[in-house]
């Protein structure tokens, strides 16, 4: 069965809020990368500006993690401060995350179809019909 945790998206200061939050909550993050670790693209070049943002943080705190990022690029002019949250989703098969990744999608808009992922996960994001954005996710490597 899927488990969700929450995403946050941040205008900059992902890493100062997750010191924060490792700070009242505990532990030590799961993963922190930057978008200066992303591999260079042909389709996408990270602008200077973006390379020492948070790309994604984990954050394990009891059975749930909190998860979040920066924005940047094309991303940063739709941020809205109070809307910034997704609901992540993690499958336990491709099959579970392919179907309610396209029953979320029906009536709402898919922002980045399911596909393998550079970091190795099948991932994909989109807004629901009722304005709710969903990442999904599944790694084989998790479920083995």
């Amino acid at each position: 069965m899927a488990t969700t945790n929450t995403y946050i998206n941040f205008n900059g200061n992902c890493e100062e809020a997750f010191t924060f939050y490792k700070s009242v909550f505990g532990g030590e993050f799961g993963y922190i990368g930057r978008f200066g670790d992303m591999p260079t693209s042909d389709d996408y070049t990270v602008p200077e500006t973006d390379k020492n943002k948070i790309m994604h943080v984990s954050l394990p705190i009891g059975t749930s993690v909190l998860m979040g990022s920066d924005v940047g690029g094309d991303w940063a002019p739709i941020y809205v401060q109070g809307n910034n949250f997704s609901v992540s989703i993690s499958a336990d098969t491709k099959q579970e995350a392919d179907t309610i990744f396209a029953s979320l999608a029906v009536n709402g808009k898919i922002t980045m179809p399911l596909e393998t992922t550079f970091w190795g996960d099948y991932f994909g994001m989109l807004t629901d019909q009722f304005g709710i954005n969903w990442m999904m996710s599944y790694n084989d490597n998790c479920n083995k």
